[in-house]
């Protein structure tokens, strides 16, 4: 009777291979190892429960002939080995035949890891080295003989899902302002919001969800320039446009929303092509160049939006909290707006450019100035 094989899993560095056979409660175990050949046969506790198992490897190059180099750890869940090469270098695979069997996998895992608590200061570069970050290409194809296919991460997907929504949303609201601008021309204006508002405000609501990311993990940076960011444009929106109808029929909500959507219909795609660590070099140049004319444009829309609404705010009274009340606290809006236009406006775009211009210089180089087509 041919006894079954554990599964055994593989992992190396420039200078090891690193096996690990899933065989618990191991009894009366036999090794053995040539330059190109691994064997162990033991009885334990396995896939196909109590039995005796064993397992052969012909290797895909040699190991170190000197026995004393590699090194066997048995423990109550695994018996692991360090397995020295003869010559450092990097194996496609671990086998010499293309076709593995279904019992030997890829531990993944220990390609993610530099710890290793069998590494031993004689031997070289034990641990495992990021062959996710050094070796992406190798990476991938071991994925692929593993699954079939790329298996992606759950961060990964949900990045490029809400950043391809988000660009398809700002590319509606872009064609449905062109199409309308070029047929009404500038009587477009007046019914820039009721066409493209609702879309836009369900945009600007998720939104939110780039405050969280950094949060959570999935992007990095400081949560605070995107809460920053994306709070500024919700009170414009939400506060000085949906909660004034006199303003939403402004020439100025349509150049506003035409900046708005330009520039996220650069950033969203960009981000994409930073997820999957693909350089498009025009792409890049635009991520970082198209906010110089657009941002000061945009702030300047914001501000107009702010001094044409004091009046109407001193006019409605809205969002004014009057004395007396049970809060004992009053709040007026027309000197919040004033108070902004005179005193914060122009800080706060200075400390916007300031960041997109920090950013452009630590991507781009003060004098990379021209876009590479490639």
């Amino acid at each position: 009777m041919v006894s079954p094989s554990p599964f055994v899993y593989w992992a190396q560095d420039a200078n090891n291979i690193f096996i690990k056979v899933d065989l618990k409660d191991i009894k009366d175990p036999k090794v053995d190892l040539s330059k190109n050949y691994v064997a162990m046969t033991a009885n334990g506790v396995g896939a196909h429960g109590p039995s005796d198992y064993s397992f052969s490897l012909n290797l895909f190059g040699d190991i170190d002939s000197d026995d004393e180099v590699h090194q066997t750890k048995m423990s109550p869940r695994a018996v692991e080995f360090v397995l020295k090469k003869a010559n450092s270098s990097w194996w496609p695979r671990l086998i010499k035949h293309q076709q593995k069997p279904a019992w030997l996998k890829i531990d993944f895992e220990r390609w993610k890891s530099e710890d290793d608590d069998l590494s031993d200061s004689n031997i070289e570069n034990s641990g495992a080295k990021d062959v996710m970050g050094d070796y992406p290409e190798l990476y991938e194809k071991l994925k692929r003989d593993e699954f079939g296919y790329v298996k992606e991460d759950v961060r990964k997907v949900y990045l490029v899902f809400y950043n391809l929504t988000q660009f398809i949303f700002f590319t509606y609201i872009l064609v449905v302002m062109g199409v309308r601008f070029m047929k009404d021309g500038y009587d477009s204006h007046p019914g820039t919001y009721d066409a493209v508002g609702p879309v836009f405000k369900f945009a600007q609501l998720i939104q939110f969800l780039e405050v969280m990311h950094p949060i959570f993990g999935y992007t990095k940076g400081n949560p605070m320039v995107p809460f920053a960011q994306v709070t500024g444009r919700s009170v414009i929106l939400f506060v000085m446009i949906e909660a004034e109808p006199r303003m939403q029929t402004k020439p100025v909500v349509f150049y506003l929303f035409f900046i708005w959507s330009i520039i996220e219909v650069v950033r969203y795609p960009y981000y994409i092509t930073e997820i999957y660590k693909r350089n498009i070099g025009l792409l890049t140049w635009l991520r970082y160049t198209i906010w110089i004319p657009l941002y000061p444009l945009g702030a300047l829309c914001e501000g107009i939006i702010v001094l044409r609404n004091i009046p109407y705010f001193e006019e409605t009274q809205r969002f004014v909290v009057s004395m007396p009340n049970s809060w004992n606290f009053t709040f007026h809006m027309p000197t919040v707006m004033r108070v902004y236009i005179l005193i914060l406006f122009f800080p706060g775009i200075y400390s916007l450019m300031s960041h997109m211009y920090r950013a452009r210089i630590k991507k781009l180089g003060p004098k990379k100035l021209k876009a590479k087509f490639y």
